[in-house]
């Protein structure tokens, strides 16, 4: 089969990408749908055949309602989230209180949340510490191995030096590499992402992925189970297992415990013979690299890292790929030689984030650097929904002198998170804090740099999303000469936005307010 052939291929599985009327009506749309229908059946019920209890039952109904707000006040909800549910219970109480349960219950989830937290305890030793690196960040960055002591709390995240870190500003340039990197691979390919689209992206990645593959390279493939919702057939495994690729839908859809909102795999990591690795906000589409313009110009980023800290993403990738595996296997791919960089200069922590062990690593880094910035952060992220923490980080760095600069799309992916990130303009722009919108189009990258001495850069927003409900990665980088260019571009994107004043957010339309005030109550689901 040749280059075309495989590319055609592709194309064609992938135009029969649809989720099926069955599985949608059995999906967590379907649950709503019949829990809303419970909830005025009830009511119905209640007012045509007990209408002379009906103020009794009012008078229970208060009294519910009281109790639950009561119970959700002392939960070990976040604040934010707790305004969600009492917003729901208190205008349908029924239907709030199945499906605060349903949610609580974790149905259809609690295997994969505990074959998860054992692979995670299982492997906190997997890749050692080097003590020297660990002694130098401390002399470096003393701030830094302490963020690094926190995120091994959490799973195995050491600090490496010796790695070297390339910066992508667009996906177009990633994607190039990409291509690059792939050619020169030898041993395996592991592929993680959130998004996978037919087009040329992907039909270009497809046939060196089944080239390799047809001599001798393992590879394997793993997206999110949402892509069966539109872009990929629930069969596409096992047509991938026909060109020598083993591919695997991370949490599919399945008949009403599927969610769209939890446990979503939103990472990004591509790892060749665990000694090169890319990850970032980029996914497998052509939009992501301009070729498909839907709003407007698409400015997304990404980071290469070559050496050893390569590995944790090889970790990070097995501890999800192996979740349904009988016989999972961690060292022989951990062990493949990831020679060190002598000329690269700083630290690398690659990490993870999930939604299954009561930490929120995402957020914390991110209002770690806000709270030890001492001249600027700069931030580029997609969505603005904060919860008070991060909100008063925010704030908070920029009241007391650092500069703290966002820079956030022009034009939306989505009206309803558009409108609910503009809810936060006025409080953050009063403090100090400076937003700018992307005139081209829409901005995706997931960016913070700090001081000319941090950044991150990887899957996470600043969204409930990222910092709660998905699956998540990064590279937090300290003294890398690549921070330099993602200075440079944040300099060079700055150029092309708007910054907002006071005066837009008063002027904004009344339907866009209105949309964003609504929004609030729904805003950790969005």
């Amino acid at each position: 089969m040749d280059r075309q052939d495989v590319q055609k291929m592709g194309m064609r599985l992938l135009k029969k990408g649809h989720i099926g009327m069955v599985r949608l009506v059995f999906s967590r749309i379907g649950l709503l749908a019949l829990l809303l229908l419970l909830q005025v059946a009830l009511v119905l019920t209640a007012f045509i055949l007990c209408e002379q209890y009906v103020p009794h039952l009012i008078i229970l109904q208060g009294v519910f309602v009281v109790v639950m707000v009561i119970y959700l006040i002392n939960s070990d909800f976040d604040p934010s989230a707790k305004i969600t549910w009492l917003v729901f219970i208190m205008i349908v109480p029924v239907f709030g209180t199945l499906f605060l349960l349903y949610t609580r219950m974790d149905v259809g989830h609690r295997a994969l949340r505990d074959r998860l937290r054992l692979f995670v305890d299982e492997t906190k030793d997997a890749l050692p510490q080097d003590e020297r690196v660990l002694k130098e960040l401390e002399e470096t960055s003393p701030e830094s191995a302490a963020l690094d002591r926190y995120l091994n709390l959490t799973g195995c995240f050491p600090a490496y030096d010796h790695t070297e870190v390339s910066y992508f500003p667009l996906g177009e340039d990633k994607f190039e590499e990409m291509l690059r990197q792939l050619e020169k691979a030898e041993h395996f390919i592991f592929l993680e992402y959130f998004i996978i689209e037919e087009g040329e992206m992907w039909g270009r990645i497809l046939e060196i992925l089944a080239r390799k593959a047809s001599q001798g390279v393992e590879v394997r493939l793993m997206y999110d189970g949402t892509n069966e919702f539109t872009t990929l057939p629930y069969s596409y495994p096992k047509k991938l297992k026909e060109l020598g690729i083993k591919c695997k839908a991370f949490a599919p859809i399945a008949p009403f415990v599927s969610t769209h909102y939890n446990y979503r795999d939103h990472r990004k990591i591509l790892v060749i013979d665990g000694h090169t690795a890319f990850t970032g906000g980029v996914n497998l589409s052509d939009r992501y690299i301009n070729r498909e313009e839907v709003f407007g110009h698409w400015k997304d980023t990404a980071v290469m890292l070559k050496g050893p800290a390569a590995r944790s993403f090889t970790l990070l990738f097995l501890q999800m790929w192996n979740i349904d595996e009988k016989e999972p296997e961690f060292g022989k791919y951990l062990n493949y030689p990831a020679e060190p960089v002598k000329e690269a200069p700083g630290y690398v922590i690659p990490y993870g984030d999930t939604p299954v062990d009561g930490y929120r690593v995402g957020e914390m880094v991110y209002i770690d650097i806000l709270n030890r910035a001492k001249n600027y952060v700069h931030i580029m992220t997609p969505y603005l929904i904060l919860d008070g923490e991060l909100d008063t980080a925010l704030r908070f760095a920029a009241e007391r002198g650092v500069e703290v600069s966002i820079i956030l799309p022009g034009i939306p992916d989505k009206k309803t998170p558009y409108a609910l990130a503009k809810t936060h303009y006025a409080s953050l722009i009063r403090a100090g804090v400076k937003i700018y919108e992307y005139t081209p189009g829409f901005v995706h990258a997931k960016v913070f740099t700090s001081d000319d001495k941090k950044a991150v850069v990887g899957t996470i927003n600043l969204d409930y999303r990222s910092l709660y409900h998905h699956f998540e990665c990064a590279a937090y980088m300290v003294d890398t000469p690549c921070i330099a260019d993602i200075e440079a571009d944040f300099a060079h994107t700055l150029a092309k936005c708007h910054r907002v004043t006071l005066e837009d957010v008063k002027n904004l339309k009344t339907g866009m307010k209105l949309r964003g005030i609504l929004s609030k109550a729904i805003a950790t689901l969005l």
